[in-house]
């Protein structure tokens, strides 16, 4: 099992969102992936965005407990999250999904849970496949 759980806003959308056609893939993830989870400023404001006015207590919540930890400042990394975005210009990459992928080279044993196919285009570290779980 990964030790370093990232998160993308696709994920929090699907757990937290009964409505989600993803949600219970996320359910199921969850326990397999135990937080606290790892994610960037970005997915954060995507979620909250997705998810709308009823989502945003329920992301509160798990920045709250911990379970949800913004672990990434794009100061420190701006010129990789950059080269980032112009490499996958055509997908088009978004500033959340190149933080993740950043997020993924930085730290050890990384796993991001996502249900945005991009990331089996992404590569980190130019040609490495970007360790993730999506649904089928």
């Amino acid at each position: 099992m990964a030790r370093n759980v990232l998160v993308d806003a696709g994920f929090l959308v699907a757990l937290l969102s009964r409505c989600d056609s993803h949600h219970q893939w996320a359910v199921t993830q969850a326990p397999d992936h135990a937080p606290p989870w790892r994610t960037c400023e970005a997915v954060l404001s995507e979620a909250i965005h997705l998810l709308g006015a009823r989502g945003a207590p329920a992301v509160s919540g798990l920045l709250r407990r911990r379970a949800l930890i913004a672990a990434f400042n794009l100061d420190n990394d701006v010129e990789p999250v950059l080269k980032l975005l112009l490499k996958y210009a055509d997908v088009p990459m978004s500033l959340a999904d190149a933080c993740l992928v950043r997020m993924a080279e930085t730290h050890p044993d990384p796993v991001i849970l996502t249900t945005d196919s991009d990331f089996r285009i992404y590569r980190r570290h130019s040609r490495q496949m970007v360790p993730c779980v999506m649904p089928s």
